[in-house]
């Protein structure tokens, strides 16, 4: 069997995140980069002439007009994530769209009713859910390697002294749970399933987005998950699945550059060495092998929508004061 042709890709916004995603799509025999759009042709042209990308729009439609460009990366504002990914596939285009996709679950089912009307893939990019670091996390916990699990302890911050930053911006619906905290959890849900109820609290700083916020998620089978997030704290990211006979700890579990997993048992401690593997190459391929009907997308419309509605819950917990069930 041959292998299967670059899938043409385009990238709607010049985000910072995208550098992230650029070098990896650079390296995939099966990502073709071709374009990139921005809101300004000269920006545009300029970021395309920077990144080696071929061309350069000046406007979103104008690179969803491109009936070369097969697939998008949407790296907008979280307010406009399900807007141009719903623009994106009803302009025949496949979609990975940058996480979070949203809070409100109805906007991220709208978003994959336009998926399905147009024959297209959507997929939300939780580029680690793709390296082998989680899948052997999630391989060891299912094996019973630390006892029934009984609680998924997680966390990730950083400080941001920008208040102009995007991320601090109520309007496009910033804060550290969207950004940050949206990856424990992502990771809790993973480990646990869905909860049961959840109940947030948050610190909101001055640019009115919380700078600080803690969940506790309850979960089928008395597991229960506790996460802080912050855009005030110190660097901080480690995830630890903790059971009756022993616990799992990640150091770095979302960026998954030192993959490591620790073995707590009997008094004992093991590292478990994880290959070395870039996620943000991993999530693209996934998505073109998909596109080539080669492999199904790792992240569909169920664990989406339920991701929203936990993101939803807790901001409403938050902002309440009380538990929120589902």
């Amino acid at each position: 069997m041959g292998v299967a042709r670059a899938v043409k890709w385009g990238i709607i916004s010049t985000a910072h995140i995208n550098r992230l995603l650029i070098p990896a799509a650079h390296e995939s025999d099966m990502v073709s980069l071709i374009a990139v759009a921005s809101r300004d042709q000269q920006r545009a042209e300029a970021y395309a002439r920077e990144w080696g990308i071929e061309r350069g729009y000046g406007s979103y439609d104008a690179l969803l007009a491109d009936g070369d460009i097969e697939a998008v990366y949407i790296s907008l504002p979280n307010t406009l994530h399900c807007e141009w990914s719903i623009r994106a596939l009803e302009a025949g285009k496949h979609v990975l769209c940058e996480k979070p996709m949203s809070r409100h679950a109805h906007e991220v089912e709208e978003a994959f009713d336009a998926a399905d009307r147009a024959d297209r893939i959507l997929m939300e990019a939780f580029m680690y859910l793709h390296h082998p670091q989680t899948k052997r996390l999630t391989q060891l916990v299912g094996d019973g390697a630390i006892g029934e699990l009984r609680l998924v302890r997680s966390c990730f911050s950083y400080t941001l002294h920008d208040v102009e930053n995007i991320r601090l911006r109520t309007d496009v619906e910033g804060g550290s749970l969207m950004d940050v905290g949206c990856y424990c959890v992502s990771g809790s849900r993973l480990l646990a399933g869905e909860p049961e109820h959840v109940y947030g609290r948050q610190l909101v700083g001055p640019t009115g987005t919380d700078w600080v916020f803690t969940g506790t998620m309850r979960f089928q089978g008395d597991v229960i998950a506790q996460f802080d997030c912050g855009t005030c704290l110190p660097d901080r990211d480690e995830l630890e699945a903790i059971g009756t006979d022993g616990s799992l700890f990640l150091d770095d579990p979302w960026h998954c550059e030192q993959a490591v997993i620790e073995l707590r048992r009997d008094e004992e401690s093991e590292r478990i060495v994880i290959e070395t593997a870039d996620p943000y190459r991993l999530e693209l391929e996934n998505l073109s092998e998909a596109i080539r009907g080669t492999e199904p997308p790792l992240i569909g419309r169920e664990d989406s929508v339920a991701q929203a509605r936990a993101l939803e819950a807790l901001h409403e917990s938050a902002a309440g004061g009380d538990a929120v069930a589902f």
